[in-house]
């Protein structure tokens, strides 16, 4: 009897843990930054600033035009997350994708760059208008993520993570963005911030 009584109140102990989680949306980061201030401008040639994706769930990742190992899949990726975003219903949503070779990325290239892909634009900005040096700086001091010119290439070195941004602009959370991407994790994670 004693041992029934001990089963009944371990499930409900659990059973109170798992509609305690749900309630709370179950949500978890795994880092805490705030987003820096900037204002550039995106593939219409047009300014964004923080100010326009204040009060907004946001996902970023960092990207190149003439990169020719992980952006182009990562870019892919982030378009998988986008339309499992928009099958949920979710509509308050931004991306941002900041350029890590601004001199070369005019807005035109990455109009062009992003053309390849099926995307939603309206809620997707590709940004450039910058110093090689401030989005190193940026990149580090927003998302610690490193951004840096390979000695070797034309190309940039930069890493290949897709992060969360609350409504707050706190850096919440980051995602691996080229293998394993956990798209359900990160839509539900999404509308957790989204709903606070």
């Amino acid at each position: 009897m004693v041992i029934v009584k001990n089963k009944s109140w371990i499930i409900g102990t659990l059973l109170m843990s798992i509609l305690l989680s749900a309630c709370s949306g179950g949500f978890e980061g795994n880092m805490e930054r705030d987003l820096g201030e900037f204002s550039y401008q995106n593939q219409q040639n047009e300014t964004v600033e923080l100010s326009d994706v204040e009060g907004t769930p946001t996902l970023v990742n960092f990207i190149f035009t003439n990169c020719d190992t992980v952006c182009p899949p990562m870019t892919f990726n982030m378009t998988e997350i986008q339309q499992a975003i928009e099958a949920e219903g979710i509509e308050d949503y931004r991306i941002l994708s900041f350029s890590v070779d601004p001199e070369n990325d005019s807005p035109e290239a990455l109009q062009e760059f992003m053309s390849s892909y099926s995307l939603n634009e309206r809620k997707w900005d590709f940004l450039t208008g910058y110093t090689q040096e401030e989005i190193i700086d940026f990149a580090m001091e927003s998302f610690q993520a490193i951004v840096a010119d390979d000695p070797e290439s034309d190309q940039v070195i930069h890493g290949t993570s897709f992060y969360l941004v609350d409504k707050e602009g706190t850096v919440v959370k980051n995602y691996d963005g080229i293998s394993d991407v956990p798209i359900d994790e990160i839509v539900s994670d999404l509308k957790a911030v989204g709903d606070e």
